[in-house]
């Protein structure tokens, strides 16, 4: 069970997603053309490239620039040749902290990074120093008030690992990262659209900020999602709205 609200940081994340539109399309532009370089151009057989674009439609961006992202990841089209970086850090009260980025200069993303953590209260750390503290999988969570025994039925059925139910009615399902796909599929053709779906770093255990740590720890999740630079920010801090 979660003793916070996480329906309403789900709201919270989506609202400021919607603010920030225009660097979604940057960032999600980035990870197409990552995945497609990685895995090949067919969607049908590389996940990370499949959900990539999921996430584009979603966002409704032109099915053109989808296109084009896949073409210079596969080599079609020239290029910039992305980088994928991790750091990881501590933030306020030594809450855990890992940044994900894809960029075209390491100098810049490691001085850039280590600023953020340094002037809003945190320190950058070595690779491994809070990974462990992460699970990497695929979740979806489905709104308040969903059928909890027919979602159960369906995404165990499908392949899911684990069903969370949230004390503020809003239930998670966990899957492996590569079941993600399928699962959320099947679900979706049983009539369960869940409001967020992704494959991420889910903490294992989260520890709740309030206050002014609350408002400092904001700030410095705030500085590193604003970076050019970064694609995902994960904590294990929850912060109460």
């Amino acid at each position: 069970m979660a003793g916070h609200s996480k329906w309403a940081n789900i709201q919270h994340r989506k609202g400021k997603q919607d603010a920030k539109r225009g660097k979604i399309f940057t960032r999600l532009i980035k990870e197409i053309t990552v995945a497609a370089k990685l895995g090949g151009s067919d969607p049908a057989g590389n996940p990370r490239l499949r959900l990539a674009m999921e996430k584009a439609y979603e966002q409704n961006m032109p099915k053109d620039n989808v296109e084009r992202a896949i073409k210079r990841g596969a080599g079609e089209l020239e290029g910039v040749d992305y980088l994928e970086l991790r750091y990881e850090g501590y933030g306020i009260n030594g809450a855990a902290v890992m940044v994900d980025c894809l960029t075209d200069n390491k100098t810049r993303t490691v001085a850039d990074v280590r600023h953020a953590f340094t002037k809003y209260g945190g320190n950058l750390g070595t690779d491994g120093s809070v990974s462990f503290l992460f699970k990497h999988c695929g979740q979806m969570i489905f709104a308040p008030g969903t059928d909890e025994n027919a979602l159960m039925e369906v995404a165990l059925d499908a392949g899911a690992e684990d069903i969370i139910n949230n004390d503020d009615g809003s239930i998670e399902v966990i899957t492996a990262p590569n079941d993600f796909m399928q699962v959320k599929q099947r679900l979706e053709e049983a009539g369960f659209k869940p409001e967020m779906g992704e494959v991420t770093m889910k903490a294992e255990n989260e520890v709740e900020f309030s206050g002014d740590a609350a408002v400092r720890m904001q700030k410095l999740l705030d500085a590193l999602e604003d970076m050019d630079d970064v694609q995902e920010v994960y904590t294990n801090a929850v912060i109460e709205e």
